[in-house]
């Protein structure tokens, strides 16, 4: 439900006074915007059976956002569910306000069954396509939309404009409730469950059970381009995607445009998105889009969702509808790396006038991250994970550990006893990151609640190394919160630290949000520290960063109030766990806002 400016009736006076507040931050131009989003359960029916999940507005996949570049939202999210959850904003840098971010017990707390929170959501440098999911256990499967962000105004797409568009959501589909089965496994120690379909806008398509009639088509037509804007909402695969006899010219990716590349497929990440621009210039008919699962773990790993999902692009006019649309025959099989590849190889910042790069080129913190699956020993081996144990992913051997309190609230009031500043900038020992059957003692990580505090502008280049502990190793997409980052290279085996670096890409490398770390491979990244707040990175695989594959990186103010972070809203939701450092208990919600008081 959404609430244009002139026509809106705020919910609460607090609303009008978050609104008053950005008229006078805001420049003249930038508009700004007001949503409702309802949570609730909804019944919905696929694959032959029914089941209650939580949606936003009654709709699976959520209601789209659409803003210009430099907009600023607020977002008054009712949760009418039966949990607590909280609403991610990805690929938003958020400038100097964490407070808005969204994950759970970095950022904030939950938002409690029967409360509301207004979330206020500024954009800036993006432009293209992002999305909002949830940040909460596995909520996001089921809660989560499309972010437009249009060129600002006096300013155009940077390649001639598309006719019209289509917004694609891909998805997983579970028939239980995948979020009460996650929370048992991770008592146990077991295995997450897999998707049994994935879908696209919350459809399986015409090859699942009980879906034919269901399936999602869009009317196109004959000699019209379309820019399709396609978010990878998906809980734990990369996935193929391509349209039948039908060239795809990727000019986007991550809020950020990219050179113009034709392809007759594409490999898009869980975290990612994708702008595309399809010329409908084939024969009037019935096309298949269809997306399968690019599998990059291990051969003999064969559980993952081998299902083909389709949509449908139906060209306008008297054709008559076949019995079977064209499939597209460029689809990669499932372990087609090469292909994956040689996709991503293509890739390149539009590095334009308009559009420029800047990398940092004074890099004053340099770090190696080892990615990891793991596990923690269990007495007796009585837990039902790998040899008895439990199942756990780290970062440099740190597995994450939620605190009872969001480490943003702690750091901004100097609370004590939530986190610790001793996040390694290497590995805790160094051997050969990418042998098969390595010894035991590097399979068990520390537990802890460790993060990353940079200063206020530094320049920061990363390293993420993938590893095959546990014989495990696979393409982690690894996100960072309030930045985009410059991709310098990557490739495979471990990094070389004297002749990798020669290989870098200083003129065109691709900025994003989201980047995968190659199966026994490595990626470089660069940032320059320059939005001060608690920001998460975290590998978009849900099953890895329920295990622990995250950590929280906090950057200083920069010394001014225009390089500092923002005072926190009033009405930020209560933790349910109590401050052990306050010498008095909180009461009361009272109390609790006394916590955010300037």
């Amino acid at each position: 439900m959404k609430m244009e400016s002139g026509s809106v009736h705020a919910t609460s006076a607090l609303l009008y006074l978050l609104v008053a507040a950005a008229f006078l931050l805001r420049t003249a131009h930038a508009k700004v915007h007001y949503y409702d989003f309802v949570l609730r359960e909804k019944n919905y029916t696929r694959l032959c059976s029914t089941k209650s999940m939580l949606v936003v507005n009654d709709s699976f996949p959520g209601p789209v956002i659409r803003v210009q570049k430099g907009d600023t939202v607020f977002v008054n999210v009712h949760n009418q569910g039966y949990y607590g959850l909280t609403i991610h904003w990805h690929g938003v840098k958020q400038p100097r306000n964490p407070w808005s971010d969204g994950p759970e017990y970095v950022t904030q707390c939950p938002i409690q069954p029967g409360t509301n929170f207004t979330y206020e959501v500024i954009f800036s440098k993006e432009e293209g396509t992002l999305w909002w999911h949830a940040h909460s256990d596995w909520t996001r499967s089921s809660v989560h939309g499309a972010i437009v962000i249009y060129p600002g105004d006096g300013t155009s797409y940077p390649y001639t404009a598309p006719d019209d568009e289509e917004i694609i959501v891909l998805g997983s589909w579970y028939t239980a409730d995948v979020n009460q089965e996650v929370a048992e496994d991770m008592v146990t120690g077991a295995d997450t469950p897999r998707s049994v379909s994935y879908v696209i806008n919350g459809q399986p398509g015409d090859f699942a059970n009980c879906s034919k009639n269901s399936t999602y088509r869009r009317v196109v037509d004959y000699g019209k381009t379309y820019l399709v804007r396609i978010v990878n909402a998906d809980m734990n695969a990369e996935l193929f995607l391509a349209i039948a006899e039908h060239n795809m010219t990727v000019v986007g990716l991550d809020g950020n445009y990219v050179k113009p590349v034709t392809v007759d497929f594409i490999v898009i990440s869980p975290g990612q998105t994708m702008d595309v621009l399809v010329t409908m210039n084939q024969a009037p008919g019935h096309y298949y889009l269809a997306i399968r699962q690019y599998d990059s773990a291990r051969p003999d790993v064969t559980d993952y969702d081998k299902t083909n999902v389709t949509a449908i692009f139906m060209y306008s006019g008297n054709n008559t509808a076949p019995a079977n649309p064209v499939f597209p025959h460029s689809l990669p099989t499932y372990e087609d790396f090469i292909a994956a590849d040689i996709f991503l190889g293509k890739l390149r910042s539009l590095a334009s006038a308009e559009h420029p790069v800047d990398v940092p080129m004074n890099v004053t913190t340099k770090m190696y991250i080892t990615v990891e699956m793991n596990q923690i020993l269990c007495p007796n081996a009585s837990c039902e994970g790998i040899n008895g144990n439990r199942l756990s992913s780290s970062l440099n051997n740190i597995s994450f550990l939620n605190p009872s309190t969001d480490v943003l609230l702690a750091y901004y009031r100097n609370l004590s006893g939530y986190y610790t500043l001793d996040f390694p900038n290497w590995p805790p020992t160094m051997f050969n990151f990418t042998q098969s059957d390595l010894p035991f003692n590097t399979t068990v990580p520390i537990q802890a609640t460790k993060v990353k505090m940079l200063e206020y502008n530094e320049e920061v280049e990363m390293t993420f190394q993938g590893t095959e502990v546990l014989n495990a190793s696979e393409n982690h997409p690894m996100h960072l919160h309030g930045y985009s980052f410059y991709v310098m290279g990557s490739g495979y085996g471990n990094f070389d630290n004297n002749t990798d670096p020669l290989t870098y890409n200083y003129d065109d490398p691709l900025e994003v949000n989201t980047i995968g770390v190659p199966k026994n491979g490595w990626v470089t990244i660069r940032f320059k520290a320059s939005n001060p707040g608690v920001w998460f990175w975290h590998c978009h695989l849900d099953r890895h960063l329920s295990w622990g594959m995250s950590t929280v990186m906090i950057v200083k103010n920069g010394g001014t109030p225009e390089t500092s972070i923002r005072s926190p809203p009033p009405n930020m939701p209560a933790c349910e766990a109590s401050f052990a450092t306050y010498l008095e208990p909180l009461d009361d919600q009272t109390d609790q806002n006394r916590l955010f008081a300037d």
